[in-house]
């Protein structure tokens, strides 16, 4: 099953354009979008939005991000997991990063877990 991505209402709209430019087949949304939790939603409600349906979070949230996952999984939830923006990158070595990840993930390779672009393997 393909991966979805949820972009945080405060990711520059950019991102989905161009990943779906070159990736027309994927589904990338941002909060706000039709179908997606509205503009304003708090954080908790959103990772618990992204588990009912099933939605990676794509964010630039460190501060916060993992307090709220921890109180998630906490509560006995899960999420298919956070991907945290490199904010010393562009946005297409960024895209770069999400599209390895929608291609070779394997099925919740990253469920209940934040991680820091890039990946670890691709560290210049």
């Amino acid at each position: 099953m393909a991966l979805k991505f949820l972009l945080d209402e405060n990711v520059d709209k950019a991102y989905q354009y161009q990943f779906l430019r070159q990736s027309p087949e994927s589904v990338m949304w941002v909060v706000g979008d039709p179908g997606a939790p509205p503009r304003g939603t708090l954080d908790p409600e959103i990772l618990i939005w992204c588990e009912e349906h099933d939605f990676i979070l794509v964010t630039n949230n460190r501060k916060s991000m993992p307090v709220h996952l921890n109180d998630h999984i906490a509560i006995g939830r899960h999420v298919p997991g956070i991907l945290l923006l490199n904010v010393d990158f562009s946005i297409g070595r960024n895209l770069e990063e999400l599209f390895l990840i929608a291609e070779y993930a394997f099925e919740d390779e990253y469920q209940d877990r934040i991680v820091h672009l890039p990946l670890p393997e691709n560290l210049e």
